[in-house]
């Protein structure tokens, strides 16, 4: 039986630099014999993060988020799923709401708060966590590395890519005011030179994702 993939875009812009890089990610997944299932964050029924009713540290709902609403499928996808894509681009040096929204209710269900089990997580997965940035590379690398470190011990193990420098439009000489704090050319450049390369790269992270077998 094939291996099930869930790809999550949780930036709003399709076919732009953070829904490319999932989408090759995905494309890599499937390469390597898995079935990959996508979400759109901003194209679900409404819904919100963690409302903290604790419903979910109830023995009888351990490690599933009570709470019904547009979010929902998605945790109900990974849950049953053998491997998590996940991208969100960096808005005002953070992930997006909607990245946070599900990232809440994906950690706070499988959190004990018990000393000897902090985390009752009983079907680890790994996880590919993509952000992208218009700042350079490294720029939030702590950030990413942050919810590696959570992701990798509430859900399972988390490899991160980080594309910085990214284009944000076709044409900045478009907007009504000028954006001078970027070089529109070098831009350009770097989406057509680099950001092929980033592509290959998770598109391999993708492969490489199926390939990981993960014990609890």
């Amino acid at each position: 039986m094939s291996k099930k993939i869930i790809a999550v875009n949780a930036g709003p812009r399709k076919g732009w630099n953070t829904d490319s890089l999932i989408m090759e990610a995905a494309k890599g997944a499937e390469s390597a014999g898995a079935e990959v299932q996508k979400f759109d964050l901003f194209r679900l029924e409404k819904y919100t993060g963690c409302i903290s009713c604790f419903g979910c540290k109830r023995e009888k709902n351990k490690s599933h988020c009570i709470c019904r609403d547009g979010l929902t499928p998605v945790l109900d996808a990974i849950r049953e799923s053998d491997g998590l894509i996940i991208g969100s681009p960096n808005y005002l040096s953070e992930m997006t709401a909607s990245f946070r929204a599900l990232y809440e209710r994906l950690i706070f269900q499988h959190l004990t708060y018990n000393v000897e089990k902090p985390c009752c997580n009983e079907h680890p997965i790994p996880v590919l966590l993509i952000m992208t940035s218009n700042a350079p590379d490294n720029m939030y690398m702590g950030l990413v590395q942050n919810y590696q470190q959570v992701l990798s011990r509430f859900v399972g193990p988390t490899e991160i890519f980080v594309s910085g420098d990214t284009l944000q439009l076709k044409d900045y000489g478009k907007t009504d005011w000028p954006w001078t704090l970027f070089n529109p050319e070098s831009k350009k450049l770097r989406h057509e030179t680099v950001f092929p390369q980033h592509l290959k790269q998770v598109f391999d992270m993708g492969a490489a994702l199926v390939r990981k077998e993960v014990g609890i």
